[in-house]
């Protein structure tokens, strides 16, 4: 099924997606095309960005490129200040997944650092040109974080990758529903969405040669949707009448397959206070304020 064909025309409208070269974030960006929408590809590799554009609808004399690697608070800052026309939607869709304790360029591990970090950076940089909706990509994972703020770059603890995933995607809800809050304080035009694509066969649970599976790695080529039905929550939360913080995902399988509605983030991810220290500790960690 084609994502675009289930929710409202984007013509007239710039879509920025990151990680749109391959999985969720190339489906979004055909859904959001097909749907009329101009879209810039936010990608760590250029040539292969322009690949994709090609085969949208419109190609390249339509759609652009942003090249911008997440894991590096200083291509993000180059990255955000290319981007100078106006965004109706912002999709932070790109995501990374590491069986072992690696880190960002500045230090930070590594997907708590790109995943969370890096996308409130992107995010604080190009509010001001932002005209509608934020969109982050979550997941239920969430629902297995045992955040601990004191230590989120693993320096203390032994280092366990399933639970830093699902931290990086706590982070990602705490971070929308508290940008959510302070948009509407603000009366801001702005909107902040989260959606949760389900569980889907991409290459974020590709593994090396020797490398010994984890529990998702075992399911996903099970149970695993495609990333085309995966883009359905995601462009529910772009273009589907919400209210504002919703938390979109499949409808079935315990919401990890099938179609896309509103689902249910866990206590935790809406604790007000935990939001708020995240947030400060956002700012101080990546010395970017979200001017909202």
């Amino acid at each position: 099924m084609n994502p675009s064909s289930r929710y409202a025309a984007l013509t007239g409208q710039t879509v920025l997606i990151t990680g749109a070269s391959s999985g969720i974030g190339r489906a979004t960006a055909v859904a959001a095309a097909d749907a009329g929408a101009r879209v810039l590809l936010a990608v760590r590799d250029r040539n292969r960005g322009a690949a994709v554009a090609q085969t949208l609808r419109g190609g390249l004399s339509e759609h652009a490129v942003v090249e911008v690697d997440l894991a590096d608070l200083d291509s993000i800052c180059r990255g955000a200040a290319s981007v100078t026309e106006p965004v109706d939607i912002l999709v932070n869709n790109a995501g990374v997944s590491s069986p072992t304790l690696q880190h960002t360029a500045d230090g930070f591990e590594m997907q708590f650092g790109t995943n969370h970090l890096g996308h409130f950076a992107w995010t604080a940089l190009l509010l001001p040109r932002v005209r509608s909706r934020i969109v982050t990509v979550a997941s239920q994972a969430e629902r297995a974080s045992r955040l601990d703020l004191d230590d989120v770059n693993w320096a203390r603890r032994a280092y366990n990758p399933a639970r830093a995933y699902a931290d990086s995607k706590m982070a990602n809800l705490l971070f929308t529903f508290e940008l959510a809050r302070r948009l509407a304080t603000a009366n801001s035009p702005v909107t902040a969405f989260a959606a949760h694509p389900g569980l889907v066969t991409t290459a974020i649970y590709d593994r090396d040669p020797g490398t010994r599976p984890g529990v998702w790695d075992r399911l996903v080529p099970v149970l695993g949707q495609s990333p085309q039905a995966g883009a359905l929550p995601v462009m529910l939360a772009a273009t589907g009448e919400l209210p504002a913080g919703s938390f979109t995902g499949p409808r079935h399988l315990f919401h990890m397959r099938g179609g896309a509605q509103v689902i249910r983030a866990s206590k935790r991810a809406r604790a007000a206070g935990v939001a708020q220290r995240l947030w400060d500790l956002s700012e101080d960690m990546t010395s970017i304020e979200i001017v909202v």
